[in-house]
């Protein structure tokens, strides 16, 4: 195989000279790497508790979705309410990425990894007393702001830790851990809501349990990222990418926009419209549906790295195109199983141009640079999904699900037709190696 074609490997042990000379500066927004030469026995630790906590973090964040039927019936939300706890979520995620997104480069990343595993238990505890929208809001604004902490400190302790074989292994694991606990955590719930007893309470308390024990994963874990001063500075609100792959951002961000809002639409409105446009009730196939756009996801994300990050990106989203396609015909004659063939069509693609996104932006990063990067990815994310999660579900006043379903469909088509058409991949000189530009 071709080694252009396959993701760049990110050793911390091969550092360039700009990293070595960020080490040694007086810049206060570097961690210091720390030599994990010194026991490859527990830098594996490292890496394994620090992918467990970012699934274990994701599926704690989705645990609500089979139960939002519940409310509706019980407590009187609207569609709209629902999708107003998705824009919640995403408030509460971006303000962490603006504010806290380079914490983990003073504080390390254990600490801050700790401090986003508590502020989701909170939540989960929050989430056990929902009988006002109220409540529901906090709840997901607080989890929110813990997985937004979550999502630069964890996966950049996974960038950091990472074995340097396979080469595709971090971009994978750092993209694509998020989508297998959404997965696993809307699944678990779907089940122990329909089968468990305490059908409002059960899945929080088992979600607080396994954020405990992540915890303490990362508690004995060691330190990847050298504490370093400037911590209060770096509170300031900062997103940089690297101007040796700014050129990549504007098609990065159409393929991240429309992945991840399509996951926000499938929070708010999928619930309902499988209720009502595929007459089902199921908490569990709530979850099957759920986990159906997230969990192939994974799986397309590797047979990404044998292209190069351009072409994985064009493959992906001409996939999740056809997707989405077949998710509007199944709504529109309410087949329920097309609605899920079609849906992992839909996550496989996306699957395949997250990673290839996150793959280029990555390239030849330095360790100072993960966090920052990792915030930038997740803050585009977020934004368009709660932009388009407020719109549509103020929209859902007036128009019919279908019909807001169509709306997604077309932003879809909108950024294919963009990375069809403008996809590069990272800048290399002559001998392979990322060009550090500007």
């Amino acid at each position: 195989m071709d080694r252009r074609k396959t993701a760049p490997s990110i050793d911390v042990n091969e550092m360039d000279d700009d990293a070595t000379m960020e080490r040694h500066g007086s810049m206060q927004d570097v961690a210091p790497v720390i030599n994990p030469a010194r026991g490859g026995r527990t830098l594996r630790l490292a890496f394994s508790s620090a992918v467990v906590s970012l699934v274990a973090s994701f599926a704690a964040l989705v645990t609500p979705i089979p139960l939002f039927n519940t409310y509706r019936a019980e407590d009187g939300f609207t569609n709209a309410d629902i999708a107003l706890a998705v824009v919640a979520n995403s408030v509460g995620t971006i303000a962490a990425l603006l504010v806290l997104g380079r914490l983990s480069n003073h504080l390390g990343r254990r600490l801050s990894a700790i401090g986003s595993l508590g502020l989701l238990m909170l939540g989960c505890l929050l989430l056990l007393n929902v009988h006002d929208i109220g409540i529901l809001l906090a709840a997901r604004l607080l989890m929110g702001v813990g997985t937004g902490l979550a999502s630069s400190s964890l996966t950049s302790y996974i960038v950091d830790a990472a074995p340097s074989r396979p080469t595709w292994l971090a971009s994978v694991a750092s993209s694509q851990g998020p989508m297998l606990g959404l997965s696993l955590g809307a699944i678990a719930s779907g089940a122990l809501v329909q089968f468990g007893p305490w059908p409002r309470h059960l899945i929080y308390l088992v979600s607080a349990g396994l954020l405990v024990l992540s915890a303490a994963l990362i508690v004995i874990s060691p330190e990847t990222a050298k504490p370093t001063p400037g911590a209060w500075r770096s509170l300031v609100p900062r997103v940089r990418v690297p101007a040796r792959v700014s050129h990549l951002l504007p098609v990065a961000a159409a393929v991240f926009v429309a992945t991840w809002t399509t996951g926000a639409f499938y929070q708010a409105f999928m619930p309902a419209l499988v209720e009502d446009q595929l007459h089902t009730r199921s908490s569990l196939v709530l979850g099957l549906v759920f986990a159906a756009y997230m969990a192939p996801s994974v799986l397309g994300a590797p047979l990404g790295g044998r292209f190069t990050s351009a072409a994985a990106q064009r493959i992906g989203m001409i996939i999740f195109l056809v997707g989405w396609i077949g998710i509007i015909t199944a709504i529109d004659v309410g087949t329920l199983a097309l609605f899920i063939a079609a849906t992992i069509v839909a996550g496989a693609g996306q699957g395949i141009a997250i990673s290839a996104a996150t793959r280029g932006l990555l390239y030849g990063s330095t360790l100072a640079d993960r966090a920052p990067i990792f915030s930038a990815i997740y803050l585009l994310c977020y934004v368009g999904a709660a932009l388009l999660s407020f719109i549509s579900g103020q929209l859902s006043n007036t128009f019919s699900l279908p019909q807001i379903a169509l709306g997604y469909g077309a932003l879809a088509l909108v950024a294919t037709v963009i990375t069809v058409l403008a996809a590069r991949s990272p800048h290399t000189d002559p001998t392979g190696n990322s060009r550090h530009g500007e």
